[in-house]
């Protein structure tokens, strides 16, 4: 794990060293926020705004080795880089550009995983809105431990950006599936 954190850090340096706005998601915010459990790649949304993706997308692709072919036209076209470290650990660039991934980065912060490595990582209720919106077993389980861990979550902010994401995606359930979740666990009211 500590090979993890070092690596995210080595991809904060770089973002940082180019004024790029992003903050951690996924495994490692859920270290923060969630039950702690093992995972073996770095999450993280990047703000490219859109028409500017290819810029961010080759400099990327110049540092860190991607994982599969033709990388460069998969991450145009599903906005996501898919690359690794030298050591080969996986790391997922989501290429951000919606209004409320600039929201995410903005009410992101950092935490110190380890002396020395503070890492910037999404909020809880932003971890929780994605983790409700991939809709996949592993991640119900990663909102239970983040409710357990969190008590009081902000219930409102949370459903103003899930429900409309639901409602496109034509998955109510989801809503209310987090709303007994997070009922259940005293996170709200």
């Amino acid at each position: 794990m500590k090979s993890l954190f070092h690596a995210a850090y080595d991809l904060q340096l770089f973002f940082e060293q180019r004024g790029w706005r992003y903050c951690f998601i996924g495994g490692i915010a859920l270290q923060r926020w969630g039950r702690p459990r093992l995972t073996r790649d770095i999450d993280v949304t990047l703000l490219t705004n859109f028409l500017r993706e290819a810029e961010y997308i080759d400099e990327l692709l110049a540092a860190y080795m991607p994982r599969i072919p033709d990388a460069r036209s998969f991450a145009l076209a599903n906005r996501v880089v898919l690359a690794k470290t030298d050591d080969g650990i996986g790391i997922d660039i989501a290429l951000g550009g919606l209004p409320f991934e600039e929201e995410v980065i903005r009410r992101a912060s950092l935490f110190e995983y380890l002396p020395g490595i503070s890492l910037k990582t999404c909020s809880a209720e932003d971890l929780i809105i994605f983790k409700a919106f991939a809709n996949r077993t592993q991640d119900w389980a990663d909102i239970e431990t983040i409710a357990v861990k969190q008590g009081r979550l902000d219930l409102a902010y949370i459903m103003k950006h899930l429900v409309p994401m639901c409602d496109l995606k034509e998955e109510p359930e989801i809503i209310t599936r987090l709303s007994n979740i997070l009922e259940q666990f005293g996170c709200c009211g």
